[in-house]
C-alpha cells in the first residue's frame, strides 16, 4: 500500500471517528429515553408482567452491558473446554451478520454467511458439540433440546440482555479500559442498558486487564462496581501466545521480526493486539474494519496485494476462503484468569452440579 492510499483511510478513519463523536453528543437528549425504556423493560421481567422462560438444566449466559469489545468469545471457549467433558456441551450465539434466517446447527462445512464468523470458529476448535445459531433464544434452545443425542448444558454467547430466557447463572464481563459503571447508555455512551443491570449476574469478570495490574488496583475497581452480596469478581487477561497459525503450521512471532506485514482487524477493539505487536516490535500496517466486517469484493482483491497478512481468529475464518493460505495467519488467542481462575472453576462447577441433581 503507497504512502497516498495510506493517508487517505487514515483521513477517512479520523473525520469519521469526529463525526461519530461528535453526534454522539449531539443525541445526548435521548439518553433519559433510552434509560427509560430499558429500565421499564427490566422492570416488568422483573416483575413477572413480561414472562422468562426458565429451564430444568444447566444454562450459563455469557454478556456485557456495554456494546461489543469485551471478549465474550474468548470466555466461550474457556467454558468450552471446562465443561465439554462434564456432560453434551452446546453453544448458542445469535449468529451476528449471518445471511440466514431462524435456527442453524452449525457444521464443518458451514459458511460465514450461513452461520456467522463466532459460531463457525467455535466449531472448527471445537468440532464434538453441537454449535447452534438462532436470533429467538427460545426457539434455538428448543432446536438443540431436539438434538440426538440431546445436549444437557447450553451455553449462550451474547444473551445477558435476552430476557426471553431465564438463565441458570450469568456470567458479566466488562473491559478493563471501560468499566460499565464508567459509561453511560446509548446513544452517547456505549452501555445497552443502565447499570443496574449488573445486578442480575453471578459472576463479573474484568476482561483484557495489564498482565502487571497490581492488587491494589483490583481493589480500587472491586470498590467501583459496588458488587451485590451474592456475587464474584474475577480479573482476567487475553494470552496471546508467541505463534500465529495457518491452514497446516503454525509459525513463531520472532520470524516476523524482520518481515513487514500487515495486521487486519475487524474486530470491536483491537487495542489489546496492537499494543502487544508493539511490544515486540513488529514492524507492521494495521488496517483496522469495523466488528464483524464482511469484506466486499474490492477490499479482498485489494487484500490479495498484501504480502504477509496476519489476522484474528474470527477475521480468519471470513478471509481464508478468498485469500491464499501461504502468506495469510491468524493469532490465536485464550482468556486467562489474573488470579483465583480455581475458585471461578469451582463456581461454574458446583452450578452445573447443583442442577444436574435437582
Amino acid at each position: 500500500m503507497n504512502v497516498k492510499k495510506l493517508f487517505g483511510i487514515i483521513k477517512v478513519t479520523f473525520y469519521t471517528f469526529v463525526s461519530m463523536n461528535l453526534l454522539r453528543k449531539i443525541l445526548f437528549p435521548v439518553v433519559p429515553i433510552y434509560y427509560l425504556v430499558t429500565w421499564l423493560r427490566n422492570k416488568m421481567y422483573d416483575l413477572g408482567i413480561k414472562k422468562s422462560v426458565h429451564y430444568d438444566f444447566p444454562l450459563i449466559a455469557v454478556g456485557n452491558l456495554s456494546v461489543g469489545g469485551t471478549g465474550k468469545s474468548p470466555m466461550i471457549e474457556y467454558l468450552i473446554r471446562l465443561l465439554k467433558d462434564n456432560g453434551r456441551l452446546a453453544t448458542l450465539s445469535r449468529g451476528y451478520k449471518r445471511e440466514t434466517k431462524g435456527f442453524q446447527l452449525v457444521q464443518p462445512f458451514s459458511t460465514v454467511k450461513e452461520v456467522g464468523d463466532e459460531p463457525l470458529q467455535f466449531k472448527a476448535k471445537f468440532s464434538d458439540i453441537y454449535v447452534g445459531v438462532d436470533g429467538d433464544r427460545r426457539n434455538g434452545i428448543a432446536n438443540l433440546r431436539s438434538l440426538t443425542p440431546q445436549p444437557n448444558i447450553i451455553l449462550l454467547d451474547d444473551a445477558y440482555q435476552h430476557r426471553k430466557v431465564k438463565a441458570g447463572f450469568y456470567v458479566l464481563l466488562t473491559a478493563y479500559y471501560d468499566l460499565y459503571c464508567d459509561d453511560i447508555l446509548l446513544p452517547t455512551g456505549n452501555l445497552r442498558e443502565p447499570r443496574k443491570g449488573s445486578h442480575r449476574a453471578d459472576i463479573i469478570i474484568v476482561t483484557k486487564c495489564p498482565k502487571s495490574i497490581s492488587a491494589e488496583e483490583r481493589k480500587t475497581i472491586h470498590k467501583k462496581l459496588n458488587l451485590k452480596k451474592h456475587q464474584s469478581l474475577f480479573f482476567s487477561t487475553i494470552d496471546y501466545g508467541d505463534e500465529v497459525k495457518g491452514t497446516s503450521e503454525a509459525r513463531n512471532l520472532d520470524s516476523f521480526r524482520n518481515l513487514p506485514f500487515s495486521l487486519i482487524t475487524g474486530i470491536a477493539n483491537p487495542k489489546t493486539l496492537v499494543e502487544y505487536y508493539h511490544s515486540l516490535r513488529l514492524k507492521f500496517e494495521h488496517l483496522s474494519f469495523p466488528d464483524h466486517h464482511n469484506f466486499s469484493d474490492k477490499e479482498l482483491e485489494q487484500l490479495k496485494n498484501h504480502k504477509c497478512i496476519i489476522t484474528t481468529e474470527k477475521d480468519y475464518m471470513r478471509l481464508s476462503s478468498s485469500l491464499s493460505s501461504e502468506n495469510l495467519w491468524y493469532q490465536p488467542i485464550e482468556m486467562k484468569f489474573v488470579e483465583n481462575g480455581d475458585s471461578f472453576d469451582r463456581r461454574i462447577l458446583e452450578y452445573i452440579k447443583n442442577e444436574v441433581q435437582k
